[in-house]
């Protein structure tokens, strides 16, 4: 039997086996990572809400049905499996922040994923932190401040599933769930040298919500390894009649094997998504070495991409009516000079989703759907797209986000993001998967990118890539 910290970097499917196999229990798996969460959280503060008895009290029962003689054949795929959910995601009776005072409380409604990964046997030990109302990719809140990078603590685990990111890294948690509007599940990834999938749209069905047709915010899975965030999928994934975009193939799809041979694949790469983004040179150099992995794997590789640019005017003016839905009351009710008002950037993206006219609405889903067209053709041609997933390395905790990359300025805390927002525009299923580190022991993430709904096919790719190269083997130095 692997010591409680080797127990806690395991993959979640290889501990999903052995707590089937009873070679270790829910509760001995529970005690291991609060354990682990004593030792290492002070210092990173991933995780801002735990609740340890509720949890064990769970374990208990996990365990019981086993003993019971239940057949394993009979228990969800996350039977005993602990999780952290992300703080934007309400959870019955558990503390549920949003990062922000004017959401602080605890709902008596579970969201619909949360549902899911209840009813699929995970054990809830605590929330993960967020940036407030999950508005940027840097995790820190008037609440329960910045979480730190576990390679470097100097450093940003990035955001907004920046405390699931770093727990994960960690070794506080297995498994995490996250959403991404820009880059929220991709980049804490990236930084922090874990999993994140951006799933298709309707892929994770949302419930509730107010923009229910909404396809640029999407909830999805992050964890270790590529099979580990499939695992997790398999549980968030399948149709709801309560969302109307949901997609009606079943999530256990994705519980089947991720082996696939790679060779003839025809893969497209670009270092700065055709010329549209300005890219750190140690960003640049960690997508290089991955093409040549590739096409060591037996891909036909070319360096080619969409015409991605119509993608920003598609985020900037979607997330912006967004942002006036579902802040637009609270900054009435909340005036600037409240002591709990709405940061800075969240009132601004706001205001500027009050200036919207309906031409502009119009331009926008008239140039989001030339965007999907072109993408569309493009992926006739390829089978997927390689990216960075951000275009600089973890940056000082303590700034609120980079204002230069590569030494072109960033207007907004929005700029320096592009090379994942512009996904997101495609509606395309986008994968973070480690990619390598700098020379100063910093992740970097490989962004690969699919075919309209193809989350499956992405999952194998990187499958592939990961079993080649073993970055996630490598744990923070604490």
């Amino acid at each position: 039997m692997p010591n409680d910290d080797d127990l806690c970097f395991l993959p979640a499917l290889e501990l999903a086996d052995l707590l089937r196999r009873r070679e270790v229990s829910a509760r001995e798996l529970l005690r291991a990572h609060l354990d682990r969460i004593e030792r290492v959280n002070p210092a990173v503060n991933a995780i801002v809400t735990l609740v340890a008895e509720r949890a064990l009290d769970a374990a208990k029962a996990a365990d019981e049905r086993l003993a019971a003689g239940t057949d394993p054949g009979e228990l969800g795929p996350l039977h005993g499996l602990p999780i952290a959910h992300k703080d934007t995601h309400n959870t019955a009776g558990i503390r549920t922040s949003h990062g922000s005072r004017l959401a602080d409380g605890v709902p008596d409604q579970d969201d619909l994923v949360i549902e899911r990964i209840k009813a699929a046997g995970a054990i809830t030990l605590g929330k993960t932190n967020v940036p407030e109302f999950a508005a940027g990719s840097h995790t820190f809140n008037p609440i329960f401040g910045a979480t730190h990078n576990p390679y470097d603590l100097g450093r940003s685990a990035g955001g907004s599933s920046g405390g699931a990111a770093a727990a994960l890294a960690s070794g506080m948690v297995p498994l995490a769930d996250g959403s991404d509007t820009g880059g929220s599940l991709r980049n804490p990834a990236s930084f922090c040298n874990v999993v994140g999938l951006r799933p298709s749209p309707g892929r994770v069905p949302t419930w509730p919500a107010a923009a229910a047709w909404n396809t640029l915010s999407v909830k999805g899975p992050m964890a270790r390894t590529v099979g580990d965030a499939a695992l997790l999928l398999s549980a968030m994934a399948g149709p709801d009649p309560r969302s109307p975009i949901a997609l009606e193939e079943p999530g256990a799809r994705f519980a089947r094997p991720l082996d696939r041979d790679p060779r003839g694949l025809r893969v497209a790469w670009s270092p700065d998504l055709g010329g549209l983004v300005p890219v750190e040179p140690a960003v640049a150099r960690a997508v290089e070495s991955a093409v040549k992995v590739f096409e060591d794997l037996g891909c036909v590789v070319e360096e080619a991409c969409p015409d991605l640019a119509e993608g920003e005017e598609v985020f900037r003016t979607l997330r912006a009516w967004l942002f006036e839905i579902s802040f637009g009351p609270l900054m009435d009710r909340y005036p600037e000079d409240h002591p709990d008002a709405l940061k800075r950037t969240i009132r601004e993206n706001t205001e500027e989703g009050r200036r919207l006219t309906g031409p502009d609405l119009g331009r926008a889903e008239v140039a989001h759907a030339r965007l999907f067209h072109r993408v569309r053709e493009f992926f006739e041609r390829y089978d997927a797209l390689l990216l960075p997933v951000s275009q600089v390395v973890p940056f000082d905790v303590t700034v609120e986000y980079p204002t230069e990359v590569a030494g072109m300025p960033m207007e907004s805390y929005l700029d320096w993001m592009r090379s994942a927002y512009l996904i997101s525009s495609t509606g395309s299923p986008a994968l973070s998967v480690p990619a390598g580190f700098t020379p100063e022991g910093l992740p970097v993430g490989l962004q690969i990118v699919g075919p309209h709904r193809a989350d499956f096919a992405v999952l194998q790719l990187g499958h592939a890539f990961e079993q080649a190269t073993g970055h996630w083997r490598r744990r923070p130095p604490r």
